[in-house]
């Protein structure tokens, strides 16, 4: 397997995303490679440094960089030499001969996005591509898309969010029968947008997954459902939300104890430590962009060598349990199912 890594995006690139891939390099076997995709002089120096000279390291020399605050669109089309944008073309089966098998970035996630449409293009069928997260709660994951490819989607794309959700959660986080939610302000069926309601609708009339209605924010962690779906906006928002919540408790709890016994805080440190590793994005490494002709993972913007260590070893997980192949079968299914009902007048 190969896999590419643009080592100028994130904002501890390239030092930590190169130490990443040599820490990586654990994950793989004999016959795969790494292929780090930035200024070449750079990561010789910082290779020389780790004095890493690993075969299975291969360069691709693109110096120019597409900077975070940048618009995603606008610097995709123009900086066609920057490493996100060469890193998605040669993984992109559309723009080589013999692409790499994945791409990993912790860069402009917007621009990963648009970089992964433009070139890898989207799968048979699939309207609009969405990020899907493993979000860990005590009860298991629970798969969150979408949480920042499409702030503004059409109800046809929320619907199709948790059809590949629900492919995700059932071949790669391992759910044999994935329960499906809409998130919304209430659980009740009066409640929520317009389009909301028609997601609803849809959702219901898809027999192929097993859709149990609305689910709000607080029971995301009480292990009532598998899947959650939701607008990029409030995804992106939420994710950012728990992670922030999590951490913080974390500390105050750590303070409080300390505080009031500290023997008894040293003993319930290596409790302390290990939830905090369950509850640490770092050590999830990415988010797949579901529903591109490839595979691309998403890492975070401050993602840290462990980061892309983790990245690397859930991006063979991915490629090697053929996502996109059951995206592609559910959607043909349900589609062709409509068509039916439709011929014969009646509504899917």
């Amino acid at each position: 397997m190969r896999i590419a890594i643009d080592t100028l995006g994130g904002d501890n690139a390239p030092d930590a995303i190169v130490k990443g891939c040599i820490e990586g390099l654990e994950c793989l076997s004999a016959s795969d490679s790494l292929v780090l995709v930035g200024d070449d002089d750079v990561t010789r120096t910082i290779l020389r440094a780790h004095d890493c000279d690993d075969p299975r390291i291969v360069l691709h020399h693109a110096p120019d960089k597409i900077e975070m605050d940048e618009s995603p669109v606008v610097a995709v089309r123009t900086k066609t030499k920057s490493s996100l944008v060469q890193a998605v073309i040669i993984s992109s089966a559309h723009r080589v001969a013999d692409p790499c098998d994945v791409v990993i970035s912790a860069g402009n996630t917007g621009a990963c996005v648009s970089a992964a449409t433009m070139h890898m293009r989207r799968l048979p069928g699939v309207h609009r591509p969405g990020i899907a997260c493993a979000i860990p709660t005590p009860n298991g994951p629970v798969v969150v898309c979408d949480v920042g490819a499409n702030p503004e989607p059409r109800d046809t794309h929320l619907a199709q969010y948790a059809v590949m959700a629900e492919a995700y959660a059932r071949n790669v986080v391992g759910i044999k029968h994935p329960r499906v939610a809409q998130l919304n302000i209430g659980a009740e069926e009066a409640k929520g947008t317009g389009m909301v309601k028609a997601v609803r609708a849809m959702l219901h009339s898809i027999d192929e997954i097993n859709y149990v209605g609305y689910v709000e924010g607080r029971e995301l962690f009480d292990g009532t459902v598998d899947v959650v779906v939701t607008d990029g906006f409030v995804g992106n928002t939420m994710l950012k939300l728990a992670e922030g919540l999590a951490k913080s408790l974390f500390k105050a709890i750590a303070l409080e104890v300390f505080e009031a016994d500290p023997d008894l805080a040293m003993r319930l440190q290596p409790v302390v430590e290990s939830l905090m590793k369950k509850n640490d994005y770092h050590e999830y490494g990415g988010a797949p962009l579901l529903g591109v002709n490839g595979a691309c993972m998403i890492s975070h913007g401050s993602s840290e060598a462990r980061t892309i260590k983790a990245a690397i070893h859930m991006a063979r997980e991915y490629v090697k349990a053929g996502v996109n192949d059951a995206i592609v079968h559910r959607v043909a299914e349900i589609d062709e199912r409509a068509a039916r009902a439709k011929d014969n007048g009646v509504m899917p």
